[in-house]
């Protein structure tokens, strides 16, 4: 009996864990690496096992603001229609990536809709460990090849924080 209850938890907190959001999963607030100010509200999710980000409100700019910059089509953008055409607000920038261990993605897109600039992306949490990080971190990396890039370091966000940008 003792080894039935003992394989019902096991298994039992198997299945949560396999239900469990991966930490890069939720509220995010991109910061300007060069300026260090907030740009804007992102909301992370996964779908059909496959990681993507669409911006929940933008700092200092109107909410129903176009995409305008951008062309109209990106190889992979996963909403039809014209991407110029779209809100910067509401569209998912960032699409594509595959996890390879828990809290790292790659294998997608980012697109910078205020240049139109396509990236490769690449998506790794920092928990805080009261070091170098002092919060929960996701490091945003674009690349165009050879790990040639930038990164942004967002930081940890609420649904009310990263849709109420204005």
């Amino acid at each position: 009996m003792k080894k039935f209850i003992v394989w019902t938890v096991f298994l039992a907190v198997l299945s949560l864990r396999c239900f469990a959001l991966d930490p890069v999963e939720g509220y995010w607030i991109s910061v300007d690496e060069k300026t260090g100010k907030v740009t804007a509200g992102w909301e992370i999710y996964t779908e059909g096992g496959k990681l993507y980000g669409k911006i929940c409100s933008v700092a200092d700019f109107p909410q129903d603001t176009k995409a305008d910059a951008c062309k109209d089509s990106y190889k992979g953008f996963p909403v039809a229609g014209r991407v110029n055409q779209m809100t910067v607000v509401g569209t998912p920038w960032i699409f594509g990536l595959t996890m390879k261990q828990e809290g790292k993605w790659s294998g997608g897109s980012i697109i910078d809709p205020e240049s139109g600039d396509m990236y490769r992306c690449v998506i790794t949490y920092h928990p805080a460990d009261g070091k170098r990080y002092k919060a929960d971190t996701l490091e945003m990396r674009g690349e165009i090849g050879l790990g040639i890039g930038r990164s942004q370091y967002w930081r940890k966000s609420t649904r009310e924080e990263a849709s109420g940008l204005r």
